[in-house]
């Protein structure tokens, strides 16, 4: 199926990344879908139109874009994601800094989330299996839990509740030999720009880190948790 499996990409600033993503759409032979979630006061808003209004017929798979206010990237996945969630029977995220290299990667997917809820990631060639910096899971678990990152976080520490989801499942995938890049200063495949600067900062760490552990230590975690085990149990 083309239209199972939907990838998100939450997308600031950086209009270029459209055309880079497709090409590995087209290297890697991908049928996933495709959603670029733009900010409407993203002062390159022009580039991502002149991208997208160029954009050849896909075949067999389909690319769009939402253009909507900013809500940083995890406000911005999750209304894309609940908006998402009835039409896709799988949801992914990556980073507009993310490059898929693996021939299939998106079929890989599709299979590790075939037997019911649970969450695949790829190797980043930068956390790997330490974080799941790239990601998909079945569409009920946000429909399940109204969101498909903690509301509290903004830019940061998504992965780690992923991984903290994925695990208190006992529903988690890591598939190292399926690469989605992640060009990122940290490993030196990026220049450092606005938008790094931004999300990087001491100031959203400390607020995003500061959100984590009160997602995981006081009570959110469990609650989540217990209406996945739920859903499993639900399902089965």
């Amino acid at each position: 199926m083309a239209d199972d499996l939907l990838m998100i990409v939450p997308t600031r600033g950086r209009p270029d990344s459209v055309p880079a993503i497709l090409d590995c759409w087209r290297q890697t032979g991908a049928t996933a879908d495709l959603l670029f979630a733009v900010d409407d006061d993203d002062p390159m808003l022009a580039g991502y139109r002149e991208h997208m209004e160029r954009l050849e017929e896909a075949g067999n798979y389909r690319v769009d874009w939402s253009v909507g206010p900013r809500l940083r990237l995890c406000g911005t996945l999750n209304e894309v994601a609940r908006d998402m969630a009835h039409r896709y029977r799988f949801l992914a995220f990556m980073g507009d800094d993310h490059r898929p290299r693996t021939a299939g990667w998106d079929e890989r997917f599709r299979i590790c989330l075939s037997g019911g809820p649970g969450i695949v990631y790829g190797n980043d060639l930068l956390q790997g299996e330490l974080m799941a910096t790239a990601v998909a899971m079945t569409s009920d678990i946000v429909t399940t839990l109204g969101y498909m990152a903690p509301p509290a976080l903004v830019h940061l520490c998504l992965d780690l509740c992923w991984m903290d989801w994925g695990r208190g499942m006992g529903r988690i995938t890591y598939l190292d030999d399926v690469i989605l890049e992640h060009m990122h200063p940290a490993n030196g495949k990026a220049p450092m720009d606005a938008g790094y600067q931004e999300c990087n900062s001491s100031e959203q760490s400390t607020a995003d880190a500061t959100a984590y552990f009160d997602y995981r230590d006081n009570g959110g975690l469990q609650t989540d948790l217990a209406k996945l085990r739920a859903l499993i149990e639900e399902v089965a």
